[in-house]
């Protein structure tokens, strides 16, 4: 993964998130929609900006670009989706590529109407973000099916977040750096100021849960909703159930049913607020339906949401290798092998990796615990141990025990 940094006038910082730009550049005039997924403020927008930039490099024009952020006021009237197409349409110009941007589609009504009519314009080449998955959901995929090629964005991964503040150097302070102050990008011109990343954090959640969730899906208990957030925040790495969930929250005096729970998850999925990793039978290679783990887009959010009492660090390294893993587009999985666990099962086109990872394997008891569920695996994929050791990366019986900050700084393997 390339990371490079503009320095822009005034001193912000803008980081070319490369992984992603390139994907744009490779899928350039290819009759087919882009669209850009992800939590809001991960770098979408931003996104679009860089690859509109690079396409005026490449001689490009401003005529043959119409961008259009739904967020702006300016643009209000065009949340209806026939003046949209109306705009767009009258600015199009016969026989010259024009290269079209529509920021946070979701707030068009029937917008799938639009961009399956743009689409048939070979002169067209069509690009959207959207910061709700929702906007996918099968009846609204239905009209675009196979028309169009998805692009999940994350926010900062640790080795971008390196990058940014000056290097790989000291990485053990960065990365208690990263976690705490957030992987959003704009934090990084928030100077590290804990009360200003704060609020800003908030802002965001607050944004997520009212305007994403609580309006689009007319949820009405605002409180019970946080709640289940709060509960799966503080409960990232643990197989979970939907009844599960309802039973702890209704022994705890907060009365809900497995029904709501499910309904609160899917619309909180929805927002990539969280993620949900499902279990993988090893040796029966058969995906399980029961007792998924979650985890959380920003370790920051978590911090605010709350405190830091809830340090959890084990978890934690095991969030951020999730994502990580997502990042380097492996499907992630929650392994079973017999009666053992093996934290994530990644798979690719190419097979499987299987990882564990662990505080420290310094004491032979962990290590035996760890090592022993990748030891009854017969194959002959990778297999890793990943921990917070500051040792060097051995080999016990072909199975990897390395660094996790060394291998979150690593290209992808």
């Amino acid at each position: 993964m390339c990371v490079v940094l503009l320095f822009m006038k005034g001193g912000d910082v803008m980081i070319i998130r490369e992984e992603y730009l390139s994907k744009l550049k490779e899928l350039k005039d290819k009759n087919i929609i882009k669209i850009v997924t992800g939590i809001r403020r991960c770098g979408k927008s931003t996104l679009l900006f860089q690859f509109k930039g690079w396409l005026i490099d490449q001689g490009i024009t401003e005529s043959q670009i119409i961008f259009v952020n739904f967020e702006d006021l300016e643009y209000e009237d065009l949340t209806d989706y026939r003046k949209l197409y109306a705009y767009i349409k009258e600015r199009l110009h016969k026989g010259v590529k024009t290269y079209v941007f529509l920021d946070e589609i979701q707030n068009v009504d029937e917008f799938p109407k639009v961009l399956d009519s743009l689409q048939l314009h070979s002169d067209v080449d069509l690009y959207v973000t959207g910061s709700n998955a929702y906007m996918l959901s099968s009846e609204i995929a239905t009209v675009i099916s196979g028309r169009y090629i998805q692009i999940e964005m994350l926010p900062l991964s640790f080795k971008e977040y390196c990058t940014a503040k000056g290097g790989v150097e000291n990485t053990a302070s960065k990365y208690l750096d990263y976690l705490s102050s957030s992987s959003f990008p704009y934090v990084l011109e928030l100077d590290a100021n804990p009360n200003i990343v704060r609020d800003y954090l908030e802002s965001i959640y607050n944004t997520i849960v009212i305007k994403d969730i609580m309006n689009r899906k007319q949820v009405s208990d605002s409180m019970m909703l946080q709640s289940v957030l709060r509960f799966i925040f503080d409960n990232i790495g643990n197989p979970l159930s939907t009844k599960k969930i309802a039973d702890t929250m209704t022994s705890d005096g907060r009365k809900i049913d497995s029904k709501t729970i499910e309904k609160y998850l899917t619309a909180l999925k929805e927002s990539y607020i969280i993620y949900q990793s499902k279990r993988y039978d090893v040796k029966g290679k058969q995906y399980l339906k029961t007792l998924e783990k979650y985890y959380v887009v920003d370790i920051g959010l978590r911090y605010m949401l709350l405190g830091k009492r809830s340090m959890d660090a084990g978890h934690i390294l095991e969030n951020v290798v999730y994502l990580e893993l997502l990042r380097r587009n492996y499907d992630v999985y929650v392994g079973k092998v017999d009666a053992f666990e093996v934290d994530f099962v990644a798979q690719n086109p190419d097979g499987n990796h299987y990882y564990q990872v662990a505080l420290t394997v310094r004491d032979e008891e962990v290590l035996t615990r760890e090592i022993r569920p990748l030891q009854m695996i017969h194959d002959d994929y990778p297999k890793v141990i990943l921990t917070l050791d500051d040792d060097p990366t051995r080999d016990i019986e072909g199975i990897k025990i390395m660094n996790a900050r060394d291998w979150l700084l690593e290209s992808d393997t």
